[in-house]
């Protein structure tokens, strides 16, 4: 399945916590990748990245938490 992070909503974004959960719930991409696109989505940019789909109810409830704006891309 793939997502699409559309934004955060945080008033003060964790960096650190948003890459680790790129990096926990995204199909093979390392944590200097997840730290790419963490940047790139706290920018103002969407980004998409492939969920295992055994993984995916975990990982939407992560975004939640977050306050990370998504999409699911069918």
């Amino acid at each position: 399945m793939e997502v699409n992070l559309l934004s955060c909503d945080a008033q003060r974004p964790d960096r650190r916590a948003i890459a680790k959960c790129i990096e926990e719930i995204a199909a093979s991409i390392s944590s200097s990748l997840s730290n790419e696109l963490t940047a790139i989505l706290l920018e103002g940019d969407s980004v998409t990245v492939e969920v295992e789909d055994k993984n995916a109810g975990t990982a939407l409830r992560a975004l939640r938490k977050l306050k990370i704006d998504y999409a699911i891309v069918e």
